[in-house]
């Protein structure tokens, strides 16, 4: 990444998966979730500081027509805490920076930081950054409740990709060979 991030700015608006956003942040396309990536300049010749932006619903605020106790919404958030610490892993970048997790009201707000060092990397890692986020939230919804949007529109997705992996496989989920069980 140069100095001024048009190599980024440019990775970004290539991407596919964004668009130019507000303050200068490029916006996450494939996700349900307010998510933005922003870069600016950093030190040395080709870095740049990218910084990810996730904002989700809590629990409570995507379960509808009832309450969520606090101690459930309170371990539900402890443990997106906790799971969201990995979520460099599957970046390429190495970055000593935690991993921020806000929660304000009705909203839990996610923020990663790295320093890039090449400007297609360091998009493809916000993107499996935004990626792991969304796939770490929807691990952890818990089963009866009725949710609204954007979960239910999650968990619909989800379902036509099983059904999509089903069909592509034969409908087979025995496991063994010829479709005895193993």
């Amino acid at each position: 990444m140069t100095d001024d991030t048009d190599a980024a700015r440019d990775a970004l608006a290539s991407h596919g998966a964004f668009e130019p956003g507000e303050d200068d942040a490029f916006a996450c396309t494939t996700t349900p979730f307010d998510a933005a990536v922003a870069v600016d300049p950093a030190e040395g010749k080709r870095d740049g500081v990218v910084t990810v932006t996730v904002s989700m619903p809590t629990l409570s605020a995507a379960v509808e027509s009832e309450a969520v106790a606090d101690v459930v919404e309170d371990g539900w958030y402890e443990t997106l805490e906790l799971r969201l610490e990995d979520a460099f892993d599957v970046a390429r970048t190495t970055t000593t920076d935690p991993v921020a997790v806000d929660r304000d009201g009705e909203e839990v707000r996610v923020e990663l930081t790295f320093t890039g060092r090449d400007a297609e990397q360091g998009v493809d890692d916000a993107k499996a950054l935004i990626d792991f986020v969304e796939g770490t939230y929807v691990q952890g919804i818990i089963p009866g409740y009725d949710y609204g949007e954007p979960v239910s529109q999650l968990r619909q997705a989800a379902r036509q990709r099983g059904e999509r992996a089903a069909e592509d496989d034969g409908g087979d989920r025995s496991g063994g060979p010829g479709g005895t069980p193993l």
